[in-house]
């Protein structure tokens, strides 16, 4: 049985370990606001681009209107990216974004080549560790995280694709859903997918019917200007979405954190007053004894 001074120094140690929780769960919060209201501002304007290219390129009906970026090919060789954060305590945000990568190149072994980036120092850690080459790793991109950090990054991309050393580029990251709630998604960003199954972009609320339109000076300028700005969009948004959810994450494993840590402290304090009495109550039965042994 531990002794009292064992127990009292657990209940010391388990009330810090609440305190620095529960201030991690406040810092998470207060970020988690500002990545949201981030995140629900930058949706409507990616998705709306999406939608004014598709609607571009279905109004022409020129088979002769499109950009290299828009052009298929047959995918030979890939590169992934991988969206996961610098640090932990954030319950299974990391891990799902591996396991689920992990999963993504075990599905596509028959291509010719998967080659890998990183965004955050978790993932590019787990891959390294265990003999996995990484093309690069864009270090530091969440402490300078704006629209110009992010079309840096996917001028890269872009470059690459264009002078053929991939066939396409997919991202792997956590969508924001909710404070409580992330899923793992994975979407292709090169080549830029606009356009659905049946050759119409989704619907958007408040979007126009089609209707012709003057371009100037012609479609095909107004095409080339949008497409690599809803690349940078997406790959910008696909970052803000990541933002979001790791703090909502870390702020649900904190808030579960200090949850316990309080449990525990209330059942080490049993365990302890349980102790204690047992304690006095040897104490008195020796004292009792001794002056029986005295008659």
């Amino acid at each position: 049985m531990a002794s009292l001074r064992d127990i009292r120094k657990r209940i010391r140690s388990v009330k810090n370990t609440r305190q620095i929780t529960k201030a991690m769960k406040m810092v998470s919060a207060a970020k988690l606001r500002k990545a949201q209201d981030a995140i629900l501002a930058a949706r409507p304007y990616a998705t709306m681009l999406d939608q004014i290219i598709a609607d571009l390129s279905a109004r022409s009906g020129d088979e002769n209107l499109t950009h290299p970026l828009l052009a298929a090919r047959p995918v030979k060789k890939v590169e992934l990216v991988l969206l996961t954060s610098d640090r932990g305590l954030a319950g299974g945000f990391n891990s799902n974004v591996i396991r689920r990568a992990n999963r993504f190149l075990y599905e596509n072994t028959a291509l010719e080549s998967i080659r890998l980036a990183t965004v955050g120092r978790k993932g590019n850690d787990f891959f390294r560790n265990r003999g996995q080459a990484i093309r690069k790793d864009f270090g530091g991109l969440y402490q300078r995280l704006n629209y110009r950090s992010a079309a840096d990054v996917a001028g890269e991309l872009v470059a690459s694709y264009l002078n053929g050393e991939v066939d396409a580029v997919h991202i792997v990251y956590n969508e924001f859903v909710s404070a409580i709630a992330q899923k793992v998604t994975v979407t292709q960003l090169l080549p830029l997918q606009t356009l659905g199954a049946e050759g119409k972009a989704p619907p958007v609320e408040g979007a126009t019917t089609l209707v012709d339109f003057k371009y100037e000076p012609d479609r095909q300028a107004v095409l080339n200007r949008l497409v690599p700005q809803a690349v940078n969009i997406k790959l910008y948004r696909a970052l803000l979405e990541s933002v979001a959810s790791e703090h909502g994450a870390r702020m649900s494993a904190m808030e579960n954190a200090t949850s316990n840590a309080s449990d525990m402290i209330g059942s080490l304090t049993l365990t302890y007053n349980r102790t204690r009495q047992a304690v006095i109550t040897k104490e008195l039965m020796e004292i009792v004894s001794g002056a029986e042994a005295l008659k």
